[in-house]
């Protein structure tokens, strides 16, 4: 796409007050222009180096990485993902990390055979959630061990906010396969199960029978009373007391993110996607002042630019369904009952600060031949949330012209600049058609400058590894960032294929990184 048509899909002037939601037009103190933006950038070249590197004027330092006391009982979990930072006061505040999905081979030692109840848990440890206070000293963030850091994982019972029980049970064991989230307008977390299946396998809806077919970790062995219908929901923490809940009322699949948004009478919007191939895009609209329980749930039919929604007062819905509970328990179904739009991979979602519109990530879909993705923009009607009709159009393509592929997080800073990171699979790296990409980066779209408009690659992740949850500080001066699954690729200990961060020998672990100097700062402003 043109340089020019990109930034006409952008959008360059502030919007007014009235379209933004109080919390975001709050959040990003709304001016009457866009920051204009003088440095010019000096992005970096793909490279499969195994390092974190950074554009000049970036610079990082490690804040805390897997197996890393966090208190004097827990330990950091494994593959960090989303990262949101609540600030507590201007140095201090608390950084909650997702952790998604255990390496068998470095979490638990499991290379095969019989699995032990001990390696089972120690998989399910490594996952969930982390609560950390942070304090920033000397101009550098570090983590405060003295404090009440708390651990969320895969054995933490958590309730389900539903009036009826899910698949026999008030509450579930766990939460894992962790991927994106969202803050509330109240100061909660919302964590999102994503790749559920792997864990307690899927259920079929008309039989009952669970599918294991596809692979899982084996848990059920150890946990046979858990059911795939425990999973795959939006889970909210409070991250002063670390209680959590599943909300029902969002529905269950692969969710990436759960992009929430408060309205001017103080209902709210939660949008979703449904992070696998030829799926859907969905938004919560709730009908009670900050609930996430009461309210319905629609799916974006793009055919007709409207919001279908997902309940059982619909005739088509009610001959297959015999309750609201089981259309949310199986929203696929009932979302391809309804006419819901196939998409590639909706991943993240956010909304431009600028112009209000929602962005959303859209991996791939390689059944289809979509190899590189896209970032999507969706308009709702008069620019309202909870609007039932929409437009959209593709915001930007990637592949080798635009310099990006499989966009995955999306983030917006300050200055209004779009930044997103890239998802292309560890066993694809390096192979066709991805040789040209390198290693997962992430880049930048400046939105004003002599640059404005352009896809610039300002880090590159270390092997195998993908850079996830981007997420500023509200001064812009720091962003905190995954490194996910470096030497994901290994096949044992004597053959790793990264030694991320520590280098040498050592093996590879995930951490999260405070990212910050002069190109931060001015492309806050």
């Amino acid at each position: 796409m043109q340089r020019r048509r990109f930034l006409e899909f952008l959008g360059t002037g502030a919007v007014t007050a009235g379209l933004l939601p109080p919390f975001i037009s709050a959040a990003t103190a709304q001016k009457s222009k866009v920051h204009e933006l003088q440095k010019v950038i000096t992005g970096i070249a793909p490279t499969r180096v195994d390092d974190l590197v950074l554009a000049e004027g970036l610079k990082a330092h490690r804040l805390v990485a897997f197996a890393d006391p966090i208190n004097a009982e827990d330990t950091f979990g494994f593959n960090n993902d989303y990262t949101a930072f609540i600030p507590k006061g201007e140095n201090k505040g608390i950084l909650w990390v997702n952790h998604e999905y255990p390496s068998r081979l470095f979490v638990s030692g499991y290379t095969g055979g019989q699995k032990t109840r001990m390696q089972a848990d120690m998989e399910l440890y490594s996952l969930g959630g982390s609560i950390l206070h942070i304090e920033r000293k000397d101009g550098r963030w570090e983590l405060d061990k003295t404090a009440d850091n708390k651990r969320i994982n895969g054995l933490t019972e958590i309730p389900f906010n539903w009036s009826e029980p899910i698949a026999g049970k008030r509450k579930a064991m766990g939460t894992f396969q962790n991927c994106s989230g969202g803050v509330t307008p109240w100061g909660s977390i919302l964590t999102c199960e994503e790749n559920y299946h792997h864990c307690y396998g899927e259920v079929d809806r008309k039989t009952g029978e669970v599918d294991e077919s596809f692979g899982t970790y084996g848990w059920s062995e150890f946990y046979p009373e858990n059911r795939p219908e425990h999973y795959g929901w939006v889970v909210e923490v409070d991250m002063d007391t670390g209680a959590c809940q599943k909300h029902v009322a969002l529905g269950r699949f692969s969710h990436e993110c759960a992009n929430i948004i408060e309205l001017e009478d103080g209902r709210v919007v939660v949008y979703s996607g449904d992070d696998k191939n030829s799926e859907h895009f969905y938004k919560f609209i709730s009908s009670e002042k900050k609930s996430l329980s009461e309210g319905t749930l629609y799916v974006a039919n793009c055919e007709a630019g409207r919001w279908e929604p997902l309940d059982i007062s619909n005739p088509a819905l009610a001959e297959e369904f015999e309750s609201q509970t089981d259309i949310l328990i199986f929203c696929r179904d009932a979302a391809k009952m309804v006419g819901a739009t196939e998409l590639d991979r909706p991943e993240d979602i956010e909304i431009d600060p600028v112009t209000g519109h929602v962005l959303v990530a859209c991996t791939n879909n390689k059944p289809k031949g979509n190899y590189h993705g896209q970032i999507m923009k969706f308009m709702e009607k008069d620019g309202k949330y909870d609007a039932l009709e929409f437009e959209f159009e593709t915001l930007l393509a990637g592949g080798e012209e635009t310099g990006f592929t499989c966009p995955d997080n999306l983030a917006f800073d300050k200055g209004g600049n779009l930044w997103f990171t890239c998802d292309m699979s560890g066993s694809a790296i390096g192979k066709e058609p991805y040789e040209a990409f390198g290693n997962n980066g992430m880049f930048v779209v400046p939105r004003s400058g002599p640059q404005a408009g352009e896809v610039i690659q300002v880090a590159s992740g270390p092997v195998d590894s993908e850079l996830t949850g981007p997420f500023f500080h509200p001064d812009g001066k720091t962003l905190f960032l995954s490194v996910q699954h470096p030497g994901e690729q290994s096949r044992s200990l004597d053959g790793l294929t990264s030694h991320w961060p520590e280098g040498g020998d050592a093996i590879p672990r995930p951490a999260v990184v405070c990212i910050e100097g002069p190109l931060l700062e001015a492309l806050n402003g």
